[in-house]
C-alpha cells in the first residue's frame, strides 16, 4: 500500500516498543497525591442487560481518567480485581458489576434504573475521592473467601457436561479447589452469560 507523503510505516517491533512505553509511563503514576478528584460527567448509555433484559447496563464517563492510579485503588473495594490486560478495575457489589477503565469509561451491569445508576456512581466517586483526599489507600486486607454456592449461582446451571464434570455444582467445587479454570466452561463465552462471567472473574480472585 502506498503511504501518503510525510508518513512512515512503523515496524511491529517499534509499535510494541511505543505501546509498552505508554503503558509503563502510565504505571509510574501511582502516588495518590498526584491525583485530582474525579467527577462523573455523564451517563452515556442506558440499555437492557444481556444476562437479564429486565435489568439495565449503563456506560458513564469519569474525569479526569485515573490512568495508572487505578491499579492501586483495588483495596478500596471489598471485592474487586484489577485486570492488567484491559487496564481496568472490576468491582462486585451484590449483583452489580462495576468496571472502571483507565481511559475514564465506567460500565455498570445489572442496574434497575437510572436512579440506582446515579446512586452507585455517586458512591463510587465519593469512595475514590475520599482516598485521594487522604492521599493513601488501605493496605490489601485478607481476602473475602468465595463459597461454592457463590460460584454455582453464576454458572449456567445447564449441567451440559462440556467441562467434563458431572454437573455445574461439581465444576464449582473444582474451581474452589483450584482444580479447574473458568475457561473450561465454554457456555460462559456466549453473550447471554457475559454478566455471569464478569461476576465469576471477580469471585475466582477470592478463592
Amino acid at each position: 500500500m502506498k503511504l501518503k507523503e510525510g508518513t512512515v510505516r512503523l515496524s511491529e517491533h517499534v509499535r510494541k516498543f511505543l505501546k509498552d512505553k505508554i503503558e509503563k509511563d502510565e504505571e509510574k503514576i501511582v502516588d495518590l497525591s498526584q491525583a485530582k478528584p474525579v467527577e462523573i460527567t455523564e451517563i452515556r448509555k442506558l440499555m437492557p442487560c444481556v444476562a437479564d433484559p429486565s435489568m439495565s447496563r449503563i456506560v458513564a464517563n469519569m474525569t479526569p481518567p485515573l490512568g495508572g492510579i487505578l491499579k492501586i485503588l483495588e483495596p478500596l473495594f471489598p471485592r474487586s480485581r484489577y485486570l492488567d490486560k484491559k487496564r481496568s478495575l472490576m468491582i462486585q457489589k451484590d449483583d452489580i458489576i462495576i468496571t472502571i477503565y483507565s481511559s475514564g469509561k465506567v460500565s455498570i451491569g445489572m442496574i434497575k434504573n437510572e436512579t440506582e445508576a446515579n446512586k452507585v456512581l455517586e458512591e463510587l466517586r465519593n469512595t475514590i475521592n475520599e482516598a485521594i483526599k487522604i492521599g493513601v489507600v488501605p493496605a490489601p486486607g485478607e481476602k473475602l473467601k468465595t463459597e461454592v454456592m457463590e460460584i454455582y449461582r453464576y454458572l449456567p446451571q445447564t449441567n451440559c457436561g462440556i467441562c467434563k464434570e458431572q454437573d455445574c455444582y461439581s465444576f464449582a467445587v473444582k474451581l474452589i479447589a483450584g482444580e479447574a479454570t473458568l475457561e473450561k466452561c465454554k457456555l460462559l463465552k456466549e453473550a447471554k452469560y457475559a454478566a455471569n462471567q464478569e461476576h465469576l472473574q471477580v469471585l475466582t480472585a477470592y478463592i
